[in-house]
Parts: structure tokens; C-alpha cells; sequence
């Protein structure tokens, strides 16, 4: 998700997320995943006014290791006391794995920033398998 501004983009609306998130002191965690890893950058907790230092520092590139990241959110989503637990995935959609929708996620929501000169709707089709909602971020395919 590095090219054309996507990883701004999609940092953008985390913040926006986040701070909707804050406004309802919901609960919140943060996984990001790029390369061969999955990292969790804000574990489970009442969520928090901005912080430069947590989003400045979400890379991305290498490669998108999509199924073992929704399998770890699988897991907090699991041990989530929430009433409603939701999944936001921010994807350029540019992983060849599918993976099931995470059976813990009573919401999940597919946020996608595809910009490719042809786009291959992976996101989309993604979506649609798990009966998703599905959101075309500004200026992406």
C-alpha cells in the first residue's frame, strides 16, 4: 500500500477511525501487517486521544501476510468483552491469500485502496466472500 499516497491515505482514516472510536470510548486494537510480519501496535484498550507515535511509524510493502493477520485478529476479536466487535481491514488488496472471515467479528468492514493500473478487485471479491461491507477509499481504483 505504498504507492500513490495509499499508505497516507489509509493512516488518514485510521485516525479518523480511531477518533470515532475515542468520541465512544470503545475499545480498540491496532494490528498492521506488511512483509512476513504481523505486529501488534496497540494491544486491546479503551481507545486513546491521536499519538504520533504509534501511526508515524506503520510501513508498508514486502509483501501482505493477509491470512495470518486476520487469524490473529480472529484471536483478540475472541477474547474481546465487547457487545459488538467489529473489523476494519485496510487493504490495497494486493495479497494472493484469501481467508475466511473471522469467525469472532460480529461487523467487518473492507476498506479498499487498490490504485493499480489494473486493478485485480481482490479486496471486492474479498468483501463479498465474507458478507462484508465493502468501501472504495478516495482516489483508489
Amino acid at each position: 500500500m505504498r504507492n500513490d499516497g495509499n499508505l497516507a491515505r489509509a493512516k488518514g482514516l485510521l485516525l479518523s477511525l480511531m477518533e470515532e472510536a475515542y468520541q465512544r470510548r470503545d475499545h480498540v486494537a491496532l494490528l498492521c501487517f506488511a512483509g512476513e510480519v504481523v505486529e501488534l501496535r496497540l494491544p486491546p484498550r479503551r481507545a486513546s486521544a491521536w499519538n504520533d507515535d504509534w501511526i508515524a511509524p506503520i510501513a508498508a510493502g514486502g509483501g501482505t501476510p493477509l491470512a495470518l493477520g486476520v487469524q490473529r485478529a480472529d484471536q483478540l476479536l475472541a477474547h474481546s468483552a465487547a457487545r459488538q466487535r467489529w473489523l476494519w481491514l485496510l487493504t490495497d488488496g494486493r495479497s494472493s491469500e484469501s481467508p475466511m472471515r473471522p469467525e469472532a467479528a460480529d461487523f467487518a468492514c473492507v476498506v479498499d485502496f487498490e490504485a493499480a493500473r489494473v486493478p485485480l478487485h481482490r479486496a471486492k471479491q474479498l468483501a463479498a466472500r465474507w458478507r462484508a461491507r465493502y468501501l472504495s477509499a478516495p482516489g483508489a481504483s
